[in-house]
């Protein structure tokens, strides 16, 4: 008897194991976040396209800077932990305009990890570099604008400027990015306001295109 009891013992201990594994398996992402790490918010509809260039067709800035620069350059890599798609253009207000301006995207899907404390860090980097981060409703369940003219210590007049939006939505990150620049007294300087809607409004379509609901 004593033997059996051992064996039961054991065997009953094998099984409570086996049924552990089992219903941790098949709990609900957000039990087993509780249970271990976060788990990562659903991907809200947004899927990878081969072509981020191709699906931003950015009608704002096209009518900022109607004339491309050179050719679009993107990419696409899927992974089951993180698909990822980026395009970067150049556009000019006319063709041979000296002045560039620089369109920068990135769209991430997270499959596996929360991107939401990141994503906050990403945010108090950036005040940390002297942006002005400033708030964007009803796009995303976060979103936020930094800002930032750095001046060229070496060419007097210079500024650079650069203006980012950054949203999340459920696992998706996207980053849009313009940089421009001016010389105090020779070249008008950009309308930050026109460059501010052009970034939320070409977002916007943007993350629509990729299947999203961004509001």
């Amino acid at each position: 008897m004593r033997g059996r009891g051992v064996w039961w013992g054991v065997g009953g201990a094998v099984l409570a194991s086996a049924v552990w594994s089992a219903a941790v398996l098949t709990l609900p992402p957000l039990v087993r976040g509780v249970l271990g790490r976060p788990a990562a918010p659903a991907p809200a509809g947004y899927r990878a396209a081969d072509d981020l260039c191709a699906t931003a067709a950015l009608p704002a800035f096209a009518r900022l800077y109607p004339s491309p620069s050179g050719s679009p350059y993107h990419y696409t890599t899927r992974h089951r932990v993180l698909d990822e798609m980026y395009c970067s253009q150049y556009r000019q207000k006319a063709g041979g305009d000296s002045e560039h301006y620089s369109l920068y995207l990135q769209v991430q899907l997270h499959h596996q990890v929360d991107p939401r404390p990141e994503f906050g860090a990403q945010r108090d980097g950036l005040a940390q570099r002297h942006y002005l981060i400033s708030p964007v409703a009803e796009l995303g369940d976060e979103a936020y604008l930094g800002y930032l003219d750095d001046p060229d210590r070496g060419d007097t007049g210079r500024h650079y400027l650069t203006q980012v939006l950054y949203v999340r939505q459920g696992g998706m990150t996207c980053y849009a990015g313009w940089s421009g620049s001016y010389l105090d007294g020779r070249t008008a300087a950009p309308d930050l306001d026109l460059v501010r809607s052009a970034l939320v409004s070409d977002t916007r379509d943007i993350l629509r295109g990729l299947g999203g609901s961004p509001a």
